[in-house]
């Protein structure tokens, strides 16, 4: 029977990477049951690089992909890009034995703008084809913003219809939040996804403690602000059915997300995920 990947999406272990460091980190990846990961907004400094590679080999956790920005999300922006610093990411990929990288967002340049975006688009492509070469694949990860219409069709779609060789790793709570069902979404994209977002969809409670009705758009803004990233199981979305169409679709690897945790400690959210997609079913894609 055909099986995806399980792992973790690093962005949400930065602190405890800044805290007790890569390896260490990743040892607690490994108590928790995970062997893939997905490395974002942790940098990529020549110590980092070499302890996720040693926990790599150490724990038997897969570097299933990395984020590497095209190029900077604003003029003199820190951090690296494909850009600038092409060589070096390619490098380290070959380091860590990892052949996907995903753009995380569109550069806030060129957001609301359909001719700057058609740029960004083409700049993507000609960067898929060339790491193509190196036996990367480059995909592009969507948020809701992606769902925005330009000339009746969303800008996600532009980016798919004017490319062959960008991939997409598609976000299943920023799908939905952007009112779209995701399951539906998923199988639009059969072909062109390898990696999947796994993040729950939650309606959280509303605190009115310190709220004067007398000014109801303090009111307003806290009812209209109840959305929240769950862990999985703990929200509304049906991650089987998520799971299926994403397999179906030639997902590989299904990476566990939280943006925010609201307070938890990220690795107690990992926990209460892993255990979700124990029970309900896929014990043995960990």
């Amino acid at each position: 029977m055909k099986k995806g990947k399980i792992g973790v999406q690093m962005m949400m272990l930065k602190g405890k990477v800044e805290e007790f460091g890569a390896y260490e980190t990743m040892r607690k990846i490994n108590e928790l049951g995970y062997h893939a990961v997905e490395v974002s907004q942790i940098p990529m400094t020549a110590e980092n690089v070499s302890e996720l590679k040693r926990a790599s080999l150490d724990f038997d956790i897969k570097i299933a992909a990395m984020s590497a920005a095209l190029e900077p999300m604003l003029p003199g922006a820190p951090g690296e890009t494909l850009t600038d610093d092409f060589e070096k990411i390619v490098s380290d990929c070959k380091t860590l034995d990892c052949n996907f990288l995903r753009i995380g967002m569109l550069p806030l340049t060129v957001m609301g703008d359909k001719d700057k975006i058609m740029d960004f688009i083409n700049k993507a492509e000609v960067m898929a084809e060339r790491l193509a070469d190196h036996g990367i694949e480059l995909y592009y990860h969507t948020h809701h913003l992606e769902f925005q219409k330009y000339d009746g069709e969303y800008l996600l779609d532009l980016i798919k219809n004017n490319t062959t060789k960008l991939g997409f790793e598609l976000d299943v709570h920023w799908i939905q939040r952007a009112g779209v069902n995701p399951v539906d979404f998923i199988k639009q994209y059969a072909g062109r996804i390898s990696l999947l977002h796994l993040k729950d969809y939650r309606i959280g409670q509303m605190n009115l403690a310190e709220v004067d009705f007398k000014d109801m758009s303090k009111f307003m803004d806290i009812f209209t602000n109840t959305i929240e990233f769950a862990e999985l199981g703990e929200g509304n979305l049906d991650m089987n059915a998520i799971i299926e169409a994403g397999l179906e679709s030639g997902a590989q690897y299904f990476l566990v997300e939280q943006d925010n945790t609201y307070g938890r400690d990220p690795f107690d959210c990992l926990q209460t995920s892993a255990e979700h997609l124990r029970k309900i079913g896929y014990a043995d894609w960990f």
